[in-house]
């Protein structure tokens, strides 16, 4: 059966599913959904790119940024999570910036990658032969010190869509002749996240709820002894998130690095995504015991870490100075300005 028959089945046989699940079986079904296929592929010749495949100068920021979270706790062992690593790629990146810059941090690290996706975990140990271990969960790893990171994860998860009426809907998918849609009241948990957050929604708004994201971050605050939990995603704080502009909601699907909003069309062939709330991370690290540390956009994070450095010293080996420095141009284009103020940067701290 192909995926589109198996969701078919499944409300056939027990009803309408929410949105949110039905999102769930499109990305992570097993062997099915987009990121489980053996034919899942990011870069280039994939769906989409993240900042790390367009330059190794971005996985050196990350370093150096690690690099000054080792020493601000006072160096010693220090342990590095990655969630979802894509190909590997800013792992690689990395790990090549603090084996050659800094040898002392590289003896003492420990690199962790949370993959749950067994085509992106083969993929991943192709190209990273040293230093790494993968787990399922963090949950599966003893307490550590250090810094649990991600790059265009929280965009990922499965979210709820509701929908504001006389009273908080929320979007379920049913079937006849067609997937089709029908608005049922939102459980007790999405309104709480709407009434915790203080969030206002128009009659007629449409949005998306993360509670998956909720319970992500409780989840890596009680995996961190101490540290820092660093979040690199595109989204908005609260009051951009649910301006009028965006009362359609965020979500877009990725296919061939095209957008298009078709979420019931190439089941289990395209990426789902929705902007993060920054807000309601913010909220859930404070309630679970994190203390903002600094919160910017990737331009500013970048440049701040030296990152035009970084580039021409990536690009110094390219022969032909003209097209090194037409590559640095449009890198500079696409991570600084295009890219630069989409995507945010959060640190968060646990002393």
């Amino acid at each position: 059966m192909t995926l589109k028959e198996i969701i078919i089945e499944k409300i056939r046989t027990g009803g309408p599913i929410t949105f949110r699940e039905f999102m769930e079986m499109c990305l992570y079904y097993p062997e099915l959904g987009f990121y489980m296929s053996p034919n899942c592929s990011i870069g280039k010749d994939g769906s989409f790119y993240t900042s790390a495949y367009l330059t190794s100068a971005f996985g050196a920021v990350i370093g150096k940024q690690l690099e000054e979270m080792w020493n601000t706790l006072g160096r010693g062992e220090f342990t590095v999570v990655e969630y979802g690593a894509g190909t590997g790629i800013l792992c690689h990146d990395i790990l090549c910036y603090l084996k050659n810059n800094h040898g002392e941090m590289y003896e003492q690290l420990s690199y962790s990658i949370i993959e749950k996706s067994p085509v992106m975990r083969k993929v991943e140990k192709k190209l990273l032969t040293e230093k790494v271990s993968w787990y399922h969960s963090v949950g599966e790893m003893p307490q550590f010190r250090g810094c649990i990171f991600s790059n265009e994860l929280v965009d990922n998860f499965a979210v709820h869509q509701v929908v504001m009426a006389d009273e908080l809907m929320e979007v379920y998918v049913s079937y006849d002749n067609g997937f089709n849609e029908l608005l049922r009241p939102a459980g007790p948990e999405l309104r709480e996240y709407i009434e915790e957050l203080g969030i206002n929604l128009p009659n007629g708004f449409r949005t998306e709820v993360n509670l998956e994201a909720k319970h992500w971050v409780k989840e890596v605050v009680h995996a961190l002894a101490q540290g820092y939990v660093m979040t690199i995603d595109y989204g908005h704080l609260s009051n951009e998130l649910y301006k009028q502009s965006r009362s359609n909601g965020t979500l877009l699907c990725y296919q061939n690095h095209r957008i298009n909003e078709s979420f019931y069309e190439d089941i289990g062939q395209q990426d789902i995504t929705s902007h993060v709330n920054f807000s309601a991370l913010r909220y859930w690290g404070e309630n679970s015991g994190l203390k903002e540390h600094w919160f910017t956009d990737q331009c500013q994070f970048l440049l701040a870490m030296g990152f035009n450095d970084f580039l021409n010293q990536s690009l110094s080996q390219e022969k032909d100075i003209l097209l090194a420095a037409k590559k640095a141009s449009m890198i500079r284009h696409t991570l600084l300005f295009d890219m630069g103020t989409k995507f945010k940067v959060l640190v968060q701290k646990k002393e």
